[in-house]
């Protein structure tokens, strides 16, 4: 019970910092900022999958795998964004 507390207070904690750190920069810097959020999700990938690896409970496979849906949807996003900027600067 207390790693389940533990984790849902390390993904509060983050969805608040990295909403406010988000919210304060300017539209102008949105792209280069989605490359580091891209790997940032990589990441958090990587750390669902661990998560999968040992005996977990009911309750911390759905946090997993919501965890991995919303990073790799994250990830799609980036690579949707960067896809158009790259178009916009081919002749």
């Amino acid at each position: 019970m207390i790693n389940l507390l533990i984790i849902f207070l390390v993904f509060a904690s983050a969805f608040a910092v990295g909403y406010l750190l988000i919210s304060r920069i300017p539209p102008l810097l949105h792209t280069p900022l989605m490359s580091m959020t891209n790997a940032i999700s990589a990441v958090t990938i990587l750390g669902a999958i661990l998560l999968f690896t040992q005996e977990t409970t009911t309750v911390e496979n759905i946090f997993g795998g919501c965890a991995i849906v919303m990073a790799m949807f994250n990830v799609a996003g980036g690579f949707v964004l960067t896809d158009r900027m790259v178009r916009m600067f081919k002749k």
